[in-house]
């Protein structure tokens, strides 16, 4: 029966329990598979995420589900929320919670593919666009701060999250800073992180892809889950890095980036926190945080 039950799968929308080639499989078998489920407490299901607003301290660049905005085209998912530049085909920044509930023991899933649910006609990136660039297919929110599902930890694969990285930047400091995020989390803390890149390189895939020169990341600190936005003040952490995306920085440091949000701004053109009321949005903008640890 359990060589049986490992022909039953869950669809990609994590709703229905299904077994391959279900027209030629009786429902018996079905309803065996969810009776063993059961009995022996397998989770075939993913756990139910609650929505989440992964822009709850606003939207930087204004991006908008508006066609003619093709370079800052707002996209919003249950894993995370992105602003897309089609001329690009790259995010210009991604947004997205993060606490205990999103963490789990799910494998990495690697299935990167181009994202279907941009506009019918515009071109997509497809992984392999990516082959004897010198770069990694780089995250921005990241796959290991998605794995209490296989749902939601394949969702991070599509192209609309991904950004030409060096490997260098992303095997050093940029994944060191996604180890520290998720420690934090591991403490209690919730966060809200924004990420993205500035400045350009030179194409690859034919001139589809620009790498930015630069790569950012903005992480809020909540002491405790569930105060929400509501509850950030001046003397809430916060921590912004700026790191070239470039080689020969392996082993340095992600606190060796960082800057202010202020920074940030000027060199983006973005408006960050700005969902905050503006006094605390000032403030905490202008910090250089250097966390304790």
């Amino acid at each position: 029966m359990s060589k049986l039950f490992s022909q039953c799968q869950m669809d990609q929308g994590g709703k229905l329990f299904k077994a391959f080639n279900s027209s030629a499989v009786p429902s018996y078998f079905v309803t065996g598979c969810l009776c063993l489920a059961l009995l022996t407490g397998c989770n075939v299901f993913p756990p139910i995420q609650p929505s989440v607003d992964h822009l709850a301290l606003g939207n930087p660049s204004q991006a908008r589900v508006v066609l003619a905005n093709s370079d800052n085209y707002l996209m919003k998912k249950p894993q995370f929320a992105l602003s897309y530049n089609r001329r690009k085909g790259i995010p210009n920044w991604v947004s997205w919670q993060l606490d205990q509930t999103w963490l789990g023991e799910v494998d990495r899933r690697n299935d990167f593919r181009a994202d279907q649910s941009l506009p019918p006609d515009w071109e997509k990136v497809d992984p392999r666009d990516y082959r004897r660039s010198g770069y990694d297919r780089g995250h921005m929110t990241p796959s290991g701060d998605r794995t209490n599902s296989e749902v939601n930890n394949s969702a991070t694969f599509v192209m609309t999250n991904i950004v030409p990285q060096r490997p260098d930047h992303n095997r050093g400091p940029w994944v060191n800073l996604e180890h520290y995020c998720r420690d934090l989390v591991e403490e209690g803390k919730e966060l809200f992180i924004i990420a993205g890149g500035y400045g350009e390189q030179g194409a690859i895939a034919k001139g589809t892809i620009i790498p930015p020169k630069n790569l950012w990341k903005i992480i809020v600190v909540m002491e405790e889950t569930d105060l929400g936005p509501q509850s950030i003040s001046v003397n809430t952490p916060v921590i912004a890095v700026d790191i070239p995306n470039k080689q020969g920085i392996k082993t340095h440091q992600w606190q060796r980036y960082i800057v202010s949000i202020d920074s940030l701004e000027e060199k983006t053109g973005y408006n960050f926190l700005s969902n905050l009321p503006e006094d605390i949005q000032n403030r905490l903008e202008e910090k250089v945080a250097i966390p304790e640890r």
